[in-house]
């Protein structure tokens, strides 16, 4: 019970990573508040997991400021006070890099890392208010540093929200409140599962694993929950990647012949 009287906050809470997250905290004692923009889905994972007493569910756009303050005002009129923030939240658009439009690329932005800016702002201003302490965790990717055109705004966000981490660490160690990330390769999400995964080609994912498996959302859970406790007390600032061992993987091209 490592969260026993801890609030923690997730968005993008009502699938994937965020799910599991939650969960993993409910399990370890904390109460937890679910932010999604998915209003139905939102309110079926809130009754799944938890209870009214354990769980608040927000209807939350995170590329609205209004919508981001708004979320950690509510779970603090809840509960009374907010621990951990897990910046979850995010899109990825796929097509070929010259193909991407104005309004996949602000929205993927809006939704990614300015979420994640705002959201960081918010909950450290309660962080600090309450007297210090707390960790906040942004969901960052292995493509914040791998280029893969065919996500680019998704790869371009998170390339942007490592640095939203490594300069929040800063500006809060003052405080006594660490900013973490976690980078993960390629989990069996609902994102992955569609048109990622039908245009990149399963074999080709796994080609590019060493592990030769995708991860699962619990194991990217277990790594928010080590950041978020104790254990990770002397860790801020950086962004750590279960990925299979993707990273040390050299890409290859086609070769013209």
């Amino acid at each position: 019970m490592r969260f026993a009287g801890k609030v923690a906050v997730i968005t993008g809470a009502a699938q994937g990573i965020g799910r599991a997250s939650a969960e993993r905290f409910l399990s370890e004692g904390a109460k937890v508040v679910l932010a999604d923009n998915d209003a139905a889905r939102l309110k079926a994972t809130a009754a799944e997991i938890g209870t009214p007493e354990t769980v608040l569910a927000v209807v939350t756009d995170v590329a609205k400021k209004a919508d981001v303050d708004a979320l950690i005002a509510k779970a603090v009129a809840k509960f009374g006070r907010i621990d951990i923030l897990l910046n979850n939240a995010g899109i990825c658009p796929v097509a070929d890099f010259l193909d991407f439009t104005e309004e996949q690329f602000d929205r993927t932005l809006a939704v990614n890392l300015r979420g994640a800016f705002f959201g960081t702002q918010a909950a450290g201003r309660q962080m600090i208010a309450q007297g210090g302490g707390g960790v906040i965790i942004n969901m960052s990717s292995i493509n914040s540093g791998l280029a893969n055109p065919a996500c680019a705004p998704y790869a371009i966000s998170k390339g942007g929200m490592n640095q939203v981490t490594s300069t929040a660490a800063v500006a809060f160690a003052p405080h006594g409140i660490r900013v973490c990330g976690v980078g993960p390769g390629t989990i069996a999400t609902e994102i992955i599962k569609g048109a990622f995964t039908e245009r990149a080609g399963m074999n080709a994912i796994l080609a590019r694993t060493p592990l030769g498996r995708l991860g699962e959302p619990e194991e990217i859970a277990g790594v928010v929950a080590f950041l978020a406790s104790d254990d990770a007390s002397y860790i801020t600032g950086e962004t750590i990647y279960p990925d299979g061992g993707r990273r040390i993987l050299n890409y290859t091209v086609p070769v013209r012949e």
